[in-house]
C-alpha cells in the first residue's frame, strides 16, 4: 500500500482519534481538523493527497464544500462520511463529486480500503457526474447496513448507461431500485417502462418486447411498438428476466449486442437507444447450470450488479418502513394509524416471506379494516395468522364451495363422454372462477381500484391486468355500485 498525506475532518473528537490511529498504522501521514474553517487552514498549509471528511461540521456543511475544495484541488479524491444514512445523501455525495460515500458508523477496514483505491486513482479526474439533483420522496426506504451498500451502488450507476442485474426475492422492491436508478439519472426525462416476463405468454413476448406489423400473425390487425421501442431514449425494466423463454433470449442478446432490432413480421432496422435494467429472484447461475438461461446474456446483463437484502436481513428497518407505509396509507384515503408499543417488536418478530411487500400490504389491510387508531400487537399477530384487524365470518362453511365446484366439474367432464376436455383446463377454470370475483369485488367499492386491491390482497398493477385480461370495465362498476 503507498503511503500518503490524509487529512481527516470530523466534529467528533474520538472518531477523528480512531481514523488517524488507524490510518498511521497504513503508513500514512495524517492530520486532522474539527470544522470548516480548520479544513480550510489545514488544505492550504497540509496540502493532502485525500479529504476524509464529516457531513454535519459546526461550522458548515461539508458536502455542499465538495464542488469549492475541488475546484481548488482537482486531483484529490474525497471521501465522505455521514450519519445521515438515505439514499439521497448517497446519490447526492456522488453528484457533488466526492470519491466515495461511507455511512456512520463505518468499518475501519474499509476505510482503510477506500483510502488506498483513492490514492491508487488519484491522478484520474474526477469532477461533478451530468446526474439529475435527487428527487426529495426517493420511495427507498431504510438506514440498515445492507440498504447503505445498495444506496453507494445506485449512486455510482446514476450517471452513466451501464447495464444493471437486480438481485433479490420477490417482494424486495427489485422495480423501486430500477426508477431510482431512472429518476436520478441523464435519462429522467424520457420513458421509463417495465415488462414482467412472468406474466406474458411465451408466444406473445418477442411481439411486446420489440412489436408486430400489421398482419405479422393472426390477429395482428395494426401496426404495435414494442417496449423497446416505447422506451426509447428512457429505460427498459426487464423483470423476471428469469422467466423468459430461450428463443427470446437468443434474441434480446442480439439487441444487446449489436444495439437495434426490427419487429416481428418487420424489415426496418430500428435502433435501440435504451438503457437497460433487469431484475430477478431466480438464481440465473443455476439456471445456466441446468440450462435454463444463456450464460452469455448473464454476463451481457451482469454489469453492476445489485443485491437486494431480504427484509428479515434488514430487520432495524422495519420500523421506518411501517411508519411509512401508514403514512402512505393515510394520503391515500385509508384512516390514520400508528403504531401501539408492543406493534413493532411484533414486526420484528416475524420472518417476512413476502419482505417489504408483505409488510406493506399487512399495514394497508390493517388501515383499511382496523376500527382501533392504534395498531396493537394483538392485532398483527391476528393479520399475521392470516385474520384481518377484527374477526372474519368462515368465507364458506364446510366444503360448500369445494363441493359445488366438483358438481360442475363432474357435469363438465362427463359432458366429452370417453374423451378428455381440450388442454388449458386449469386456466380455464381459475378465469371462471376470478372473473365473478373481481366483479363481486369492484361492485362492493363502487369502482374503487386501490380499495378492491387491498380487499384482495394484490397489488394494484395485477389488479389491472387481471380487468384487462378479463375485460371489465371498473368505470362502469363504479357507476353502478353493487347490485
Amino acid at each position: 500500500m503507498s503511503a500518503g498525506r490524509i487529512l481527516v475532518v470530523d466534529d467528533d473528537a474520538a472518531i477523528r482519534t480512531v481514523v488517524r490511529e488507524a490510518l498511521r498504522r497504513d503508513g500514512h501521514i495524517v492530520e486532522t481538523a474539527a470544522s470548516v474553517a480548520e479544513q480550510r487552514r489545514a488544505l492550504a498549509s497540509f496540502d493532502p493527497h485525500v479529504l476524509v471528511t464529516d457531513v454535519m461540521l459546526p461550522d458548515g456543511n461539508g458536502l455542499d464544500l465538495v464542488p469549492e475544495i475541488l475546484a481548488g484541488h482537482p486531483n484529490m479524491p474525497i471521501i465522505v462520511l455521514s450519519a445521515q444514512n438515505t439514499l439521497a445523501t448517497a446519490v447526492r455525495a456522488t453528484e457533488q463529486g466526492a470519491f466515495e460515500y461511507l455511512p456512520k458508523p463505518f468499518d475501519l477496514a474499509e476505510l482503510s480500503r477506500v483510502v488506498a483505491d483513492a490514492l491508487a486513482m488519484r491522478s484520474a479526474a474526477s469532477g461533478a457526474d451530468d446526474v439529475s439533483p435527487p428527487a426529495e420522496d426517493i420511495p427507498l426506504i431504510g438506514r440498515s447496513p445492507p440498504m447503505q451498500e445498495v444506496y453507494r451502488t445506485i449512486a455510482r450507476v446514476v450517471a452513466n448507461d451501464l447495464t444493471v442485474l437486480i438481485l433479490g426475492e420477490s417482494g424486495t422492491g427489485k422495480e423501486l431500485v430500477a426508477r431510482a436508478i431512472h429518476d436520478l439519472g441523464r435519462r429522467k426525462t424520457k420513458p421509463f417502462v417495465a415488462i414482467n416476463m412472468a406474466a406474458i405468454p411465451r408466444e406473445l413476448i418477442e411481439s411486446e418486447l420489440f412489436g408486430h406489423e400489421r398482419g405479422a400473425f393472426t390477429g395482428a390487425q395494426m401496426r404495435t411498438a414494442g417496449k423497446f421501442e416505447q422506451a426509447q431514449g428512457g429505460t427498459l425494466f426487464l423483470d423476471e428476466i428469469g422467466d423468459m423463454p430461450m428463443e427470446a433470449q437468443t434474441r434480446l442478446l442480439r439487441v444487446l449486442q449489436e444495439g437495434e432490432f426490427t419487429t416481428v413480421g418487420g424489415a426496418r432496422t430500428i435502433r435501440a437507444d435504451v438503457r437497460i435494467i433487469a431484475a430477478t429472484h431466480k438464481d440465473l447461475p443455476a439456471m445456466i447450470a441446468a440450462n435454463g438461461f444463456r450464460e452469455d446474456l448473464f454476463y451481457r446483463l451482469n454489469v453492476v450488479p445489485i443485491a437486494l437484502p431480504a427484509l428479515r436481513d434488514r430487520s432495524s428497518d422495519i420500523g421506518e418502513l411501517a411508519r411509512h407505509f401508514l403514512d402512505k396509507a393515510a394520503q391515500e384515503g385509508l384512516s390514520r394509524k400508528r403504531l401501539g408499543e408492543d406493534a413493532l417488536a411484533r414486526l420484528a418478530a416475524h420472518g417476512w416471506p413476502g419482505n417489504v411487500r408483505e409488510l406493506e400490504n399487512l399495514l394497508r389491510r390493517l388501515a383499511a379494516l382496523s376500527r382501533e387508531d392504534v395498531i396493537s400487537g394483538r392485532m398483527i399477530d391476528q393479520a399475521l395468522a392470516g385474520g384481518g384487524a377484527e374477526p372474519m365470518p368462515q368465507l364458506f362453511a364446510g366444503r360448500g364451495l369445494e363441493d359445488s365446484i366438483e358438481t360442475h366439474l363432474s357435469a363438465y367432464f362427463a359432458s366429452f363422454g370417453a374423451d378428455l376436455p381440450p388442454d388449458g383446463l386449469y386456466d380455464r377454470i381459475l378465469a371462471e372462477v376470478e372473473a365473478p370475483l373481481l366483479r363481486m369485488t369492484l361492485a362492493a367499492v363502487k369502482g374503487n381500484q386501490l380499495r378492491a386491491a387491498d380487499l384482495l390482497g394484490i397489488n394494484r398493477n395485477t389488479l389491472r391486468k387481471k380487468l384487462t385480461d378479463h375485460a371489465i370495465d371498473p368505470g362502469r362498476l363504479r357507476r353502478s355500485g353493487p347490485a
